[in-house]
């Protein structure tokens, strides 16, 4: 088993290739592997997985089969903290057998695994290398499919390889001053559950405000139901104290005011380039 630690994020296919130019003039940068990945997850008919906030995949390389199992993790400090487990297969069937060492076994029939969706994306890789510190930086561009539907799919993941996690949000906020980004605390995999009809979020607003992140979150969820968000101010008074500590308050207060009058997350990126700032900003203080 290992811990992953990554920040992802999700940005237009015009500001993806804006980003690999900017991360390819880092110090320290080297252009990595370019390759296609075939990504088949797997749950039950009633959804077991996805329910015990996990998510199991088989992935084709172009060489290689591996079975990985993730669980939902938490967001800690901007970034995703996650359990995996990792094993090499020889073919693209599912080894049901190396479950038995995670704590899925007892938790989910195995036996009733079927394939739910698909994620197919080219990945770019470039490495970033300061000291002791190393970051593998992925460029995702594909779509995710279930059955007849695909939506597009454009991301940038920062996944600290070792050194200091601290890089992670430097980097991060480094590339979000210069491209628009949105910071997406909704997996690829949640993204598939959702397509595929299996995992519909709640956009029900809490009874007390909202932390940065418990908004983020929020946001996130509108972001992938294509909702529109509104928000009352009276929700808002914590995020604006943050806002105030990160000095992002002036940005803070015109999002904020969008918020209230009830928009897309789309159309918050397209009216403020900054806001994946102020979101790495907001998840660094919560």
């Amino acid at each position: 088993m290992a811990t992953e630690l990554e920040i992802k994020l999700t940005l237009s296919e015009k500001a993806q290739a804006e980003a690999f130019d900017w991360l390819m003039h880092r110090p320290g940068a080297t252009e990595g592997a370019v390759k296609t990945l075939i990504n088949r997850y797997y749950d039950t008919h009633d959804a077991a997985l996805n329910r015990a906030k996990a998510a199991l995949r088989v992935r084709h390389d172009g060489k290689r089969y591996i079975q990985t199992l993730k669980t939902q993790g938490d967001f800690v400090g901007g970034a995703h903290r996650r359990q995996e487990w990792e094993w090499e297969l020889s073919g693209p069937d599912l080894d049901l057998s190396l479950l038995a060492q995670t704590p899925l076994h007892d938790q989910v029939d195995i036996d009733e695994l079927t394939l739910a969706f698909e994620t197919n994306f080219q990945r770019q890789i470039v490495m970033l290398e300061q000291g002791d510190t190393v970051i593998e930086v992925a460029l995702d561009s594909g779509g995710i499919i279930s059955g007849s539907t695909e939506r597009p799919l454009h991301e940038v993941e920062f996944e600290l390889k070792s050194g200091d996690a601290g890089a992670l949000i430097d980097h991060a906020l480094a590339l979000a001053k210069v491209v628009p980004v949105f910071l997406n605390l909704v997996s690829k995999a949640e993204q598939g559950y959702f397509l595929a009809g299996i995992y519909t979020p709640s956009l029900a607003l809490p009874s007390a405000p909202f932390s940065g992140v418990s908004l983020l979150q929020h946001l996130s969820r509108a972001w992938l139901m294509d909702q529109a968000v509104q928000v009352p101010p009276g929700l808002l008074t914590e995020v604006e104290r943050q806002a105030s500590d990160c000095s992002q308050r002036t940005l803070w207060r015109k999002v904020s005011d969008a918020l209230e009058a009830g928009v897309t997350v789309p159309e918050l990126m397209v009216r403020f380039p900054s806001l994946g700032e102020l979101q790495l900003r907001l998840a660094s203080v919560d």
